[in-house]
This record gives C-alpha cells, sequence and structure tokens, in this order.
C-alpha cells in the first residue's frame, strides 16, 4: 500500500461483515424509499480522496422533523458498522465522523458510507473514492494483419492499480496532418488493448499515444510513430505437418502453409521452428528456415514423441525496409521418431563385422559431414541431396565390404578362401 498503515476506522472498513453483505453499487445521497425520505444529508457529499487522507464527516437531522435527534445515529462502511468511538455528537441534529489514514477504496464504484437510525433505516448515503491519480501509460506496441487495421496495447503503470475507476484512451493522427482519432474497440487482446479496424492509411507516418483519466487526474503516455507497413504480422502458419522420414530414426519432417492473410500483398516471409521433447519444457529454435514451407529436423533422439511449432514474420511489404512482426506460434504439432533397430549399451547382441568402417580419410570426411548434419535442421534442397546421396552410397558400401571380408554362407566360404596349404 503506497502509505502508511491504515487506521482504525479504515482497517474495521476491511474486514468482512458477519452478517449484511457487501453493496456492489455506492450507495448514493438519497436514501431508500420508505426509511425516512429526505431527514438527513451527509456532507461533503461523494468525496474523492488520495490514499492515507483523513476524512471528517458529518451527518445531519433536518430540524423540522418532530422527534429528530442525532442521538442513537451511527455509521457503515460497506456495510459495517464503524466503531462508536469514530463519531461524536456535535449538537442535537449533527453527528459527526472522523476517519484516518484511508486505505484505496475496495470497489472502483466508490466505497458506501451510510448513515443510520436508531432502528437501522438509512437516513443518508454518500459515495466515498479513496485512491491515486493515474500514472503514465508506457511501453505501447501495435501491429496490422491485413494493413487496413491495426491493434494496439500498453501498461497502465508503473503501479497500474489506482483504486478508482480509470479510463484509458487510445489516440491517433496522421504524423503531419489531420485531426486526432479515439479508437473505440477496446479490450480485444486484453484489459488494455483497442483495435482500430479500417480507415488507415499507408506510407504515412501515424502518432499514437494513450490518456487514461481518473477521478483524482490524468496522466498521457509518450507518443509513439510508427508506419502500418513496418508492423504487419500474420496468423501463425496453418496446416502444420510433422511426419517420419521413411525409416531414419533421427529425423523428422516439417511442413506448413503460408499464412493466408497477406497473399494478396507483395511481400516476403521467414519462418522460424521450434521443437522440444514430449517430457521436456525446454525448446530447441531453428532460426534458418528462411522463406520455406518445409524442413527436415535431424540429429533427434530415436523412439521420441515431439512437439514442433512454426512461426511467421512477414517483411519487405511493398518495398518497407524493416523487418515485420512475428506471429503467434501455431498450436503443437506433435509426431514421434521410428525406434531404433540397432542394439543398445549392454544388449548382448553383435552387430555385424565391418558395418561401420572407421579408417580412410574419405570415411572421415563423411563422418565429419554426418555429425554437422545431426546437429543442426537442414532445410535446403542442396543438404537433402547430399545427405541423402551419403545414405545410399553407405549402404552400397556396406554390402560390398561384407562381401569382401567374408561374410558368406557357410558353404561358399571354403570356396572363397580356395584349397588349404
Amino acid at each position: 500500500m503506497p502509505a502508511g498503515s491504515p487506521g482504525p476506522a479504515a482497517q474495521s472498513a476491511r474486514r468482512p461483515p458477519p452478517l449484511l453483505p457487501l453493496l456492489l453499487f455506492c450507495v448514493l445521497g438519497a436514501p431508500q424509499a420508505g426509511s425516512g425520505a429526505d431527514t438527513a444529508v451527509i456532507s461533503p457529499q461523494d468525496p474523492t480522496l488520495l490514499i492515507g487522507s483523513s476524512l471528517q464527516a458529518t451527518c445531519s437531522v433536518h430540524g423540522d422533523t418532530p422527534g429528530a435527534t442525532a442521538e442513537g445515529l451511527y455509521w457503515t462502511l460497506n456495510g459495517r458498522r464503524l466503531p462508536p468511538e469514530l463519531s461524536r455528537m456535535l449538537n442535537a441534529s449533527t453527528l459527526a465522523l472522523a476517519l484516518a489514514n484511508l486505505n484505496g477504496s475496495r470497489q472502483q464504484s466508490g466505497d458506501n458510507l451510510v448513515c443510520h437510525a436508531r432502528d437501522g433505516s438509512i437516513l443518508a448515503g454518500s459515495c466515498l473514492y479513496v485512491g491515486l491519480p493515474p500514472e503514465k501509460p508506457f511501453n505501447i506496441s501495435c501491429w496490422s494483419k491485413n494493413m487496413k487495421d491495426l491493434t494496439c496495447r500498453w501498461t497502465p503503470g508503473a503501479h497500474g492499480e489506482t483504486f478508482l475507476h480509470t479510463n484509458y484512451s487510445l489516440k491517433y493522427k496522421l504524423r503531419w496532418y489531420g485531426q486526432d482519432n479515439t479508437c473505440e474497440e477496446y479490450h480485444t487482446v486484453g484489459p488494455h488493448s483497442c483495435h482500430i479496424p479500417k480507415d488507415l492509411a499507408l506510407f504515412t507516418p501515424y502518432e499514437i499515444w494513450v490518456e487514461a483519466t481518473n477521478r483524482l487526474g490524468s496522466a498521457r503516455s509518450d507518443v509513439l510513430t510508427l508506419d502500418i507497413l513496418d508492423v504487419v504480422t500474420t496468423d501463425p502458419p496453418p496446416d502444420v505437418h510433422v511426419s517420419r522420414v521413411g525409416g531414419l530414426e533421427d529425423q523428422l519432417s516439417v511442413r506448413w502453409v503460408s499464412p493466408p492473410a497477406l497473399k494478396d500483398f507483395l511481400f516476403q516471409a521467414k519462418y522460424q521452428i521450434r521443437y522440444r521433447v514430449e517430457d521436456s519444457v525446454d525448446w530447441k529454435v531453428v532460426d534458418d528456415v528462411s522463406n520455406q514451407t518445409s524442413c527436415r529436423l535431424a540429429g533427434l533422439k530415436p523412439g521420441t514423441v515431439y512437439f514442433v511449432q512454426v512461426r511467421c514474420n512477414p517483411f519487405g511489404i511493398y518495398g518497407s525496409k524493416k523487418a515485420g512482426i512475428w506471429s503467434e506460434w501455431s498450436h503443437p504439432t506433435a509426431a514421434s521418431t521410428p525406434r531404433s533397430e540397432r542394439p543398445g549399451p549392454g544388449g548382448g547382441a553383435c552387430e555385424p563385422r565391418g558395418s561401420e568402417p572407421s579408417s580412410g580419410p574419405v570415411r572421415r570426411e563423411l563422418k565429419q559431414f554426418l555429425g554437422w548434419l545431426k546437429k543442426h535442421a537442414y532445410c535446403s534442397n542442396l543438404s537433402f541431396r547430399l545427405y541423402d546421396q551419403w545414405r545410399a552410397w553407405m549402404q552400397k558400401s556396406h554390402k560390398t565390404r561384407n562381401q569382401d571380408e567374408g561374410i558368406l554362407p557357410s558353404g561358399r566360404r571354403g570356396a572363397a578362401r580356395g584349397p588349404a596349404r
């Protein structure tokens, strides 16, 4: 709480009432029908105070009311009866109330301060507003999904909570001419956001700012200057499909469709992929996908479920030199790599002879090439061809080497060896 510790009246008001429910809206000055209308008045009526302030209020019974007297009157705040020591009679028709070190209002519509007769009937009511003036809004960010609209959001202030109803208005205008305009569609992507649906100009900068106002004052953000073409974004790429690559145990193929919203506009797009193991929360991001709509992930664990997401960044819209804004990630798509057919450590099975030759300069270079590929997701057609050619060559090489080293049926081994000497 910005102010110090609350006084006894404020503390009493903070405890929930044992029997009476809290009023949802502030009781205004007019008393309820049938409760002694026009018999008393509270002063000041509907005051607005800073947190930590004190309040001196009075409830005065009309002198021309038969039997009217301040004796037996009492106060409630939000339905909770205030301690009698906070009140004192000023004269026969007036009861005073002193509240110190007030906390922020429990409801933005104002707290209910009510003066009651001896029998509990309501004589008069007042709204008590206790809070803070708004702080300067900041962190304005805007984006467009079709170059005709604009959505913006902001942060309300360092502390945010004012305890009073605070109105936020998003204003915008063309930078060098034109009048101020006010956004009308609020709360579109959160509590502090607004959507301008149409009638925006291209190739001309806009000035955008936010004004905050409540009963204690107003504040204005810094002005954000932007061109619609520089803040274009899209929906996430649709139709993301993840599938196995034949029987390759360490790879998955990812394909998607370009976002349709900007298909009629001249632009380029770049994509990012991220993926994680099923039981992990850590994502690995692939940055070098460029403008393709497919990619092969390599170096994965065999027999493992992966979740994959894709997002898009449009850029070069009508020649704009600034990068666009990344879209949200697509919904996660799951797929699993094939299980390894090779025996694991301690499996007790023997790997065929000659299946992994380990010498020779050509073999060493190929192992280096494979190691590089397995550490990266590779997305160019050239990489696909090189890798697939290498796999085919290795399979053929293994068969030839097995034959040369005598992994033949037993009847043919003796013929291959020739007569013993």
